[in-house]
C-alpha cells in the first residue's frame, strides 16, 4: 500500500497528540519539578566565632545544625572568619567547592563585601542578616524582634521606680535603633514618664565595656532597670551582681542561675526560622522577596517565662499588648516624634518596613544617649 503524504501528515498529528496528550496528564498528576535536588542540597553557614562560644554563635550553630537535620540537608560550617572582605570571599569559596548551593552569612559585619562576593556566584543563593544590601541571588534574613523588644520595654515601664532604664548597645545602626525605639515606645506605653538612656560599647563583644556601661547607668544615673543588645550576656550578670532588674537578651537563661531580678528575656526561635527560608531554598523561592523578615505570629520572636517580680496586673497588661500586636497593630504607627524634635510619624501612618529597616537612624523622643 502506498502511503501519500497527506497519509504521514495525519499520522504525524495523531503520534504529535498523543505525546501532548500524555504530556499534560503526567503534568497534572505529577507536576512540574522545580525543587532543588534534595539528595544534592547542602547548606554552607558562616559565623565569626566558632561553636563553643556562649550566646550568639552557639545559638546560631545549634539551630542552623538543627534545622539542616530536620531537611535532611547537608551542612558546611566556616568557623572564626574575620570581618574583612578577604577572609569572607575564601570562606565563600571553600563552601562553594564543597557543594554548597545556599550561604547564610551570619554577621552584620560580612554585608559590605559580601555584596561584591555575591555577584561572583551568581548561581548561589546568598541569605545575610543585615539589611543594608541586597542583589538578584542575595536576600536579607531578619525577625522582628522588636515586637519582643516592645513587650519588654513595656514590662521595664512597669517596674521602674526611678523612671530611669538603662540600655547598653553595641552600635548604632538601623537594627540597633529600631530595637531601640521598640523598647523604648512600650516603655511609655505603660509608664510615660520614664526615660531611656543609651551607652554604646562600640563592639558587638566588649565585656570589659559592657560591665563598665552597665556599673555607670545603675550608680550614676539611678537605672533601675538594665537591658542591652550585645552578642553575650555580660550586662545581665553585671545586673544580677548589683541586685538591678534586667532583661535578656537572645538566651534563654538558666533561671536557676539567676534571681527574680532576671525579669524575662527576649529570644527568637532561630531554629523554625532557618527552617522556614530552607524551605523557601528547596523550593527555589529563597530569593523571591528582598527581606524575609518573619514576626511573633510565626512564633520565632517571645518572651521566656516571667519571674515571680512580675504581678498578675503585669501580665495582664503585658498579654493585652501581645494581643494587639498578634492581631495586627503597628508598632510604629500614629504620631511619633523623635529625641531631636522632628516628626518621624503622623496620625494614620505606619512606617514602611523597608525605612525600619534601612533608615532608622534616629531615636525616638524619651531616648537619651549617654557619652
Amino acid at each position: 500500500m502506498n502511503i501519500t503524504p497527506k497519509d504521514r501528515r495525519l499520522k504525524f498529528l495523531f503520534v504529535l497528540g498523543i505525546v501532548i496528550i500524555v504530556s499534560i496528564i503526567c503534568v497534572l498528576m505529577f507536576g512540574f519539578d522545580t525543587n532543588v535536588d534534595k539528595q544534592q542540597a547542602t547548606i554552607g553557614f558562616v559565623i565569626i566565632g566558632d561553636e563553643t562560644d556562649t550566646h550568639f554563635n552557639e545559638l546560631q550553630y545549634i539551630n542552623i545544625k538543627s534545622a539542616c537535620e530536620d531537611a535532611n540537608v547537608r551542612y558546611l560550617i566556616e568557623r572564626n572568619v574575620k570581618k574583612d572582605a578577604v577572609d569572607c570571599k575564601e570562606a565563600v569559596k571553600r563552601l562553594v567547592k564543597n557543594g554548597a548551593g545556599m550561604i547564610f552569612i551570619s554577621s552584620y559585619s560580612y554585608a559590605a563585601p559580601l555584596k561584591n562576593i555575591s555577584r561572583e556566584y551568581p548561581h548561589i543563593a546568598f541569605a545575610t542578616n543585615s539589611t543594608d544590601y541586597q542583589s538578584k541571588n542575595m536576600s536579607s534574613y531578619f525577625v522582628r524582634m522588636y515586637q519582643g523588644r516592645f513587650l519588654a520595654g513595656a514590662i521595664a515601664g512597669l517596674r521602674t521606680k526611678t523612671n530611669v532604664i538603662g540600655y547598653v548597645a553595641a552600635i548604632s545602626n538601623s537594627e540597633v535603633n529600631l530595637d531601640i525605639n521598640a523598647f523604648a515606645l512600650g516603655v511609655q506605653q505603660t509608664n510615660p514618664k520614664a526615660k531611656v538612656l543609651v551607652m554604646w560599647t562600640g563592639s558587638w563583644h566588649n565585656p570589659t565595656k559592657e560591665a563598665a556601661n552597665t556599673e555607670r547607668l545603675i550608680k550614676d544615673f539611678k537605672a533601675d532597670v538594665i537591658t542591652y543588645h550585645q552578642d553575650d550576656k555580660t550586662v545581665a550578670d553585671t545586673a544580677e551582681k548589683l541586685n538591678v532588674d534586667f532583661i535578656g537578651y537572645n538566651d534563654d537563661f538558666n533561671t536557676d542561675d539567676y534571681s527574680d531580678h532576671l525579669l524575662t528575656s527576649i529570644v527568637c526561635r532561630w531554629d523554625i526560622y532557618y527552617r522556614n527560608v530552607i524551605q523557601d531554598y528547596l523550593k527555589n523561592e529563597i530569593n523571591a522577596m528582598d527581606n524575609n523578615w518573619l514576626d511573633i505570629n510565626t512564633g520565632t520572636v517571645l518572651l521566656t517565662n516571667y519571674s515571680d517580680a512580675i504581678t498578675s496586673d503585669m501580665h495582664i497588661k503585658i498579654e493585652a499588648l501581645r494581643q494587639q500586636i498578634t492581631n495586627g497593630r503597628n508598632i510604629f504607627s500614629g504620631l511619633i516624634y523623635d529625641n531631636e524634635g522632628s516628626r518621624r510619624c503622623v496620625e494614620d501612618e505606619t512606617i514602611s518596613d523597608d525605612a525600619l529597616l534601612k533608615k532608622t537612624n534616629w531615636l525616638v523622643k524619651g531616648v537619651e544617649v549617654i557619652e
